[in-house]
């Protein structure tokens, strides 16, 4: 076989027919069990570069929909500068590759210094490339891209050696097709497998978002949302803690197109530094100690759907950095991968801070911020929709008594005239827990403005009756919830439970307001 190679590549290039099939059959033989990109190419380059003694070797793919190109693996030889092997460019950039492209057919370039006025032409031409072959991969008159020998002497017998490689990359597709459908299928499966498991842990979270209201100033937020949902539009919820910006955000997603995939609920605080690339874009196998296996990120788990980061003025600025580079460019990469992942979601972010004034204290990015404003729904307090209250009661009595299986208290217009008179400070998640709390604690009584004024200490909304700051009654709830479970913050009994909020929220607070769960712990029945 080395003397049938070396003839080859000698100046006579004598490709007989024996000659033809063996390449043939040992690029099959070399490619049949690779199930990587990187594998596949490594030894498809061995093969094809025992025959062609090419001085370098690239696959490119082609992504009709987008008209972009991007490197099938890192290229084998020669490595002109400013060639960046993971990144995607536009087809208009990759001028070589167009031609074989558009045409169908071979590209042959024997003298490339005549051609450096086309785009990505001069740098072979700098690292001392001479000549080109370039040729369409073509599956089921299907483009997938091109694999291009280069050269830096032209070879001998061009017109044969042509004819040899037209059979050859032939081939070569075929490899390429099966390698693409083995990884989406592998990719399928990895996200089937990954919106199992967030559906798995995120049950309670993941039901239909019911909002309802009956004041004015809710309905011209609705009237907002209804116009921007169908759009794909990057929307910024601003309101204070409580307000149900979450239930807006997946009112958003349901009503837009994008309802049958899934919407990803990131909680911000909850984003520690080491673990902040590897929730939001994934990580592969073994990229650090502990993974045994490759993971989607919440990036790559809302594609097609929505995201949803929530307290996004928690965010450190370095994680704010990287956040704005997938919303700028719509791909990143998973931790341990160099190759970039098109991500089509859409962004929904929420806060309870003001980022304008962040922009200008320098703890919130001005670009993030301009990035995140395209449009801005304000939710309104408690405290100025109170005609919402009786109704908010109403709904979210029933539905809390069903998921406990116990009766629903009743409300008296008393109790109703009291709880509307109320300043919530928490808005409508302390509403709700007080809600639960007389159905655990009062199920199927009947509630009046006695019984409320007994259980909670409701100042009004007059300014001169000590209303007190938004942190005191906030730490006044956790207390409370600490208080009923014993200091247990997580599981099903535990005070996140209670309050209705993700547990490393609740430990983010309870760390912000110094809060001592252990405490606690030995209160309850005292």
């Amino acid at each position: 076989m080395d003397d049938t190679i070396n003839h080859c590549t000698d100046t006579g290039m004598n490709w007989n027919t024996e000659t033809r099939y063996k390449l043939l059959l040992e690029i099959n033989n070399a490619i049949a069990t690779k199930k990587s990109r990187e594998g596949l190419f490594a030894s498809l380059a061995k093969e094809l570069h025992r025959y062609f003694k090419y001085d370098r070797l690239s696959i490119i793919l082609y992504d009709s929909d987008r008209q972009i190109i991007t490197y099938f693996a890192a290229a084998d030889g020669i490595q002109p500068g400013g060639v960046i092997a993971h990144k995607s460019r536009p087809l208009t950039n990759g001028a070589v590759a167009r031609i074989a492209i558009n045409s169908k057919q071979p590209a042959i370039f024997d003298d490339l210094r005549k051609y450096t006025d086309l785009r990505s032409v001069g740098e072979l031409v700098k690292a001392g490339l001479t000549s080109t072959m370039v040729f369409p991969l073509i599956v089921r008159d299907r483009v997938l891209g091109t694999i291009h020998f280069s050269y830096r002497e032209k070879p001998s017998a061009l017109t044969e050696l042509t004819e040899v490689l037209i059979d050859t990359s032939q081939q070569i597709a075929i490899a390429v097709d099966n390698m693409l459908a083995y990884n989406m299928l592998k990719y399928s499966n990895q996200h089937l497998q990954g919106e199992k498991e967030y559906l798995l842990a995120n049950a309670r979270e993941t039901g239909r978002a019911d909002f309802f209201y009956a004041s004015r100033n809710m309905q011209q937020v609705m009237d907002v949302l209804r116009q921007v949902a169908a759009t794909d539009e990057t929307i910024l919820i601003t309101g204070e803690t409580g307000t149900g910006k979450d239930y807006l955000a997946r009112l958003i997603h349901e009503m837009s197109g994008r309802g049958d995939h899934l919407f990803i609920k990131t909680n911000c605080p909850g984003l520690t530094a080491s673990l902040f690339e590897s929730e939001l874009f994934g990580h592969a196998r073994g990229a650090f100690t502990g993974a045994e296996k490759a993971r989607m990120g919440r990036f790559e788990l809302a594609d097609k759907g929505t995201i949803f980061l929530d307290e996004i003025g928690e965010l450190p600025i370095a994680q704010q950095a990287k956040l704005l580079q997938v919303l700028q460019e719509g791909k990143f990469e998973r931790v341990g991968e160099s190759s970039s992942i098109p991500v089509d979601a859409r962004i929904v972010a929420a806060t309870n801070k003001d980022l304008r004034a962040g922009v200008e204290d320098g703890w919130f990015r001005n670009d993030l911020f301009y990035r995140l404003e395209t449009v801005t729904i304000t939710v309104p307090p408690l405290r100025e929709r109170a005609e919402d209250i009786p109704l908010l009661i109403e709904n979210i009595n029933t539905r809390e008594a069903a998921d406990m299986h116990r009766s629903a208290p009743r409300y008296t217009s008393d109790a109703l005239d009291m709880l509307m008179n109320h300043a919530w400070p928490g808005n409508v998640r302390e509403l709700k827990n007080m809600v639960k709390r007389f159905i655990i604690l009062q199920p199927g009584a009947t509630i009046h403005a006695d019984d409320i004024t007994a259980m909670f200490p409701l100042p009004s909304q007059s300014p001169h009756q000590g209303i007190p700051t938004l942190d005191e009654a906030e730490r006044g709830h956790i207390v409370r919830a600490l208080t009923a479970t014993r200091g247990i913050v997580g599981g099903k009994k535990g005070a996140a439970g209670l309050l209705g909020m993700p547990r490393s929220t609740l430990q983010y607070r309870i760390k912000k307001l110094g809060i001592q769960p252990t405490e606690y712990s030995h209160t309850r029945g005292a």
